[in-house]
């Protein structure tokens, strides 16, 4: 089962070596995780994505999470109706045959290239997870030089209220 958890820290020296040794240490495996600036100074947001047996360790997870001093709030999304997005870059071998067909594989996804070379296209694409899977198995064949991957960054949808597996620590 895939869990995810979207967290908001203090954004201070050591809060991400903290959370992902908690992690390690139950031996829990990070799927992706994305770290940025939140739009509270001072206060960064976290999205892990984990692949779980069952929804009891992702309750567990959160209540360890919790505990933590510098995790201000830790909200289960996995079962909610989520905005989420990952960003890929892919290179990939080009050859002047090639070339032509392999725009007509990007256009679809609606991905942008971003850097080309005599023998390399560099290919940015946007979306989920899914989405970013289908092209990158559509594109291997032409071969894959480099690829990049962010992690998943999302959060709920419009208003809802995240009353169920939240808790906040003021």
């Amino acid at each position: 089962m895939r869990g995810i958890l979207s967290l908001t820290v203090n954004n201070r020296p050591g809060v991400l070596n903290r959370i992902t040794n908690l992690f390690t240490k139950r031996n829990y495996n990070i799927e992706s995780m994305t770290v940025g600036k939140s739009e509270q100074e001072g206060i960064s947001r976290m999205t892990f994505v984990v692949d779980v047996d069952d929804e009891t360790v992702i309750e567990q997870i959160t209540k360890q999470l919790n505990k933590q001093i510098e995790v201000l709030k830790v909200i289960d999304i996995t079962n909610q109706a989520i905005v989420a997005r990952e960003l890929a870059l892919v290179k990939i071998l080009v050859t002047s045959q090639t070339r032509p067909e392999i725009y007509s594989v990007i256009e679809p996804f609606r991905a942008s290239v971003i850097d080309v070379s005599k023998d390399s296209l560099t290919v940015q694409i946007t979306g989920e997870s899914d989405k970013i899977e289908a092209f990158i198995e559509l594109i291997k064949p032409y071969g894959i030089k480099e690829l990049a991957r962010t992690g998943t960054a999302a959060f709920p949808r419009g208003m809802q209220m995240s009353y169920a597996k939240s808790a906040t620590i003021v």
